[in-house]
C-alpha cells in the first residue's frame, strides 16, 4: 500500500487558528440549518401537530429503515431570499427496505407547503437526482399547490415537475406518492404520474379544481370527499392504488410498495473498508483561514480515503494538481485535488489525461476544489494555457464516468468549470463552510474594474476621481465577498449542500453508494477534439 503520512500538527498555533474559525463557521451553519428544520415556527407546528398530523421530517425518518443514515440535500435552498430556508421542502437520499430511495416530503408548516420558486428548483434537482442515479423516487404530498403570488415564475417551469416524474417511469426508474393532505391543481399530477399513489382515509384531496372553483367554473356544488377525498378515488376514479387509514399505515404501506419493487442494484455492496490512519478531526484545521495561504491537499485526501492508501499519478509533473487513486468505502475513485491554487498547462494536461483514464477503467471521479483559476499572463498565453485549459474542460465535459465535487477551499474563475463544478453536472456536488466561488477574488475583480475606469476617463481626457475609485473598490469587494460565500451559494442551489468536513467520507460513501445503482461506464473516445 502506498499510505500517505501527515505533517499536521493539531497543536500548532495555525492549525488552533483555523480550526476555531472553522468551528466558528459551522456555528453559523447550524443556526441556518435551525431555520429549516424549524419549517414555518412553532405557532403553525402546533397548529399542525393539533390537527393529529405528523411533520415533515417525521414521516421521512418513520419512511427509513431504522438506524439507517438520511442524506439531506440542499437543506439551505431559498437562503437570502424573500422566502424560508428550506423552500418549504425536504429532500434526500436514504435506505427503504433495503432499497436507495431519493425522497421529497412537502413541509405543511411553511404556508401550507405551497411551493415558491426555490420550491421549485430544489424538487427539479431532486428529480434530476433520481434520473441519473437510477433511484426510486418516494413524494410526501402535502402542498396548497404554487405560492401564488410567485405564480408567475412558477407556472412556466413548473410542469418540469410532473414531465420528469414520467420520464422517470419511463426509463424504469420508479417513482411512489403517499398523499398526506392536499395535493390539488397542477399538485394533483404528482400523484397522477406516479406508478403507486397512496391516500389517506378523511385526510388526502386530490382534485384540479377544489369546490369553489368547481363552483365558479360549473355552477356545480360540491364538497372535498366527494370531490377528490381518498375514499372516492379509491372506490370510484381508481387513482387511489393503496387506501391507508392513517399517516402511520399510509407510511407502513409505502415501505411495502418499494420492498415489491423487484429494484435491484447492478453492483454488490463493495467489502467493509479500513478507515483512514489520520484523524478525520484534523480536516477543520487544515484550510487556512486565508485562503491565499496554500495548504496540501494530500492531507484531506489522508483522511478521506480508505486506510490513507493514495497511489499518486505524475507526482512530479504539474504539482499544482493532486492526481491519483484510491477507494473510499470500497468503492474506486480517481482523485483531482488543487494543491497551490493556479493552473498551469502541465496541471490541465495531466488533468485530460487522468481523466480519459478514469473513463477507460469505469472510475468515479472526486474533484476537491482549491483553485484560483488558469494562469494568466504573456508567457503562460504564448505557452497555450487557453489551448490546455480548454484540453482540461473538454475532458471533464465529456467524460462519463460519475462525478463527485467537494468545495474546500477557492473555486474562481475557470478553474471552477475545470475542476467539474455546477455547469458541468457532477453527480453531486457539496461545499466546506471555508469555501469561496465567484468568477474571481474580490480584490482582482474590484481591481479590474478599477483599472477599466481609469483607462476609460484617460481616454475621454476627463481627471480620476481617487476618492470614489477607493469607495467603488470597497463596495464590490464587500459584495463579491458575499455573493461568494457558502451560504450564499448554497441558497440558490449551486451545490448540494454545505457539510462539516469531518462528514466528508461519511457523505462521499453515500454518494458513491448512490452513483452505484446505476451502470458505471466511462467514455470511450467520444471526446471532443483535443488541440494539441
Amino acid at each position: 500500500m502506498t499510505r500517505l503520512g501527515t505533517t499536521v500538527d493539531p497543536r500548532s498555533p495555525e492549525h488552533t487558528e483555523a480550526r476555531t474559525e472553522a468551528l466558528e463557521r459551522l456555528a453559523a451553519l447550524d443556526a441556518e440549518h435551525a431555520k429549516a428544520l424549524a419549517g414555518g415556527g412553532e405557532k403553525y407546528t402546533a397548529r399542525h401537530r393539533d390537527r393529529g398530523k405528523l411533520l415533515a421530517r417525521e414521516r421521512v425518518e418513520l419512511l427509513l429503515d431504522p438506524d439507517t443514515p438520511f442524506l439531506e440535500l440542499s437543506p439551505l435552498a431559498g437562503w437570502g431570499s424573500d422566502y424560508p430556508v428550506g423552500a418549504s421542502m425536504v429532500t434526500g437520499i436514504g435506505t427503504v427496505e433495503g432499497v436507495e430511495c431519493l425522497i421529497t416530503a412537502n413541509d405543511p408548516t411553511v404556508r401550507g407547503g405551497a411551493s415558491n420558486p426555490w420550491t421549485l428548483k430544489k424538487a427539479l434537482r431532486a428529480n434530476e437526482i433520481a434520473r441519473q442515479n437510477r433511484l426510486p423516487c418516494i413524494s410526501l404530498v402535502e402542498s396548497g399547490g404554487a405560492d401564488l403570488p410567485s405564480q408567475k415564475e412558477i407556472f412556466i417551469p413548473g410542469g418540469a415537475v410532473f414531465r420528469d416524474l414520467t420520464r422517470l417511469s419511463a426509463e424504469g426508474v420508479p417513482t411512489v406518492a403517499v398523499v398526506f393532505g392536499n395535493s390539488t391543481a397542477g399538485g394533483a399530477y404528482i400523484p397522477g404520474m406516479s406508478d403507486h399513489t397512496v391516500m389517506i382515509k378523511d385526510r388526502s384531496k386530490v382534485f384540479l379544481g377544489g369546490p369553489p372553483l368547481v363552483k365558479m367554473a360549473t355552477g356545480e356544488e360540491s364538497d372535498d370527499e366527494s370531490l377528490g377525498g381518498a375514499d372516492m378515488h379509491a372506490r370510484v376514479s381508481g387513482l387511489a392504488d393503496h387506501y391507508a387509514l392513517d399517516e402511520y399505515d399510509a407510511i407502513r404501506q409505502a415501505r411495502r410498495i418499494v420492498a415489491r419493487l423487484n429494484h435491484r442494484k447492478p453492483y454488490a455492496d463493495p467489502p467493509r473498508a479500513a478507515e483512514p490512519l489520520h484523524d478525520p478531526e484534523e480536516l477543520l484545521g487544515i484550510v487556512p483561514p486565508d485562503l491565499k495561504t496554500p495548504f496540501d491537499p494530500r492531507e484531506v485526501i489522508a483522511r478521506i480515503v480508505d486506510a490513507s492508501d493514495f497511489d499518486e499519478f505524475k507526482p512530479l509533473y504539474g504539482t499544482s494538481l493532486v492526481t491519483g487513486w484510491a477507494t473510499l468505502h470500497g468503492y474506486p475513485v480517481g482523485i483531482l485535488a488543487n494543491a497551490q491554487g493556479v493552473l498551469f498547462s502541465a496541471e490541465s494536461q495531466k488533468a485530460a489525461q487522468f481523466i480519459q483514464l478514469a473513463n477507460q477503467r469505469d472510475i468515479p471521479l472526486l474533484f476537491l476544489h482549491n483553485t484560483t483559476g488558469y494562469m494568466v499572463g504573456k508567457e503562460y498565453e504564448q505557452g497555450g494555457i487557453v489551448k490546455h485549459g480548454s484540453m482540461m474542460i473538454n475532458a471533464v465535459s465529456n467524460s462519463r464516468v460519475p462525478h463527485l465535487s467537494v468545495l474546500i477551499g477557492a473555486s474562481y474563475g475557470a478553474g471552477h468549470y475545470g475542476m467539474c463544478g455546477r455547469a458541468y453536472e457532477p453527480r453531486f456536488l457539496f461545499a466546506w463552510p471555508s469555501a469561496k466561488s465567484a468568477v474571481m477574488g474580490p480584490a482582482q475583480l474590484a481591481g479590474v474594474l478599477s483599472i477599466v475606469s481609469r483607462q476609460s476617463a484617460a481616454a475621454k481626457g476627463l481627471p480620476y476621481d481617487e476618492e470614489q475609485d477607493a469607495g467603488m473598490r470597497a463596495f464590490v469587494e464587500a459584495q463579491i465577498e458575499s455573493e461568494s460565500l457558502p451560504l450564499f451559494l448554497s441558497g440558490r442551489l449551486y451545490d448540494d449542500g454545505v457539510i462539516d468536513p469531518r462528514d466528508t467520507r461519511t457523505v462521499l460513501g453515500l454518494c458513491l453508494s448512490a452513483v452505484h445503482n446505476a451502470p458505471v461506464e466511462g467514455a470511450r473516445g467520444g471526446f471532443g477534439v483535443f488541440r494539441m
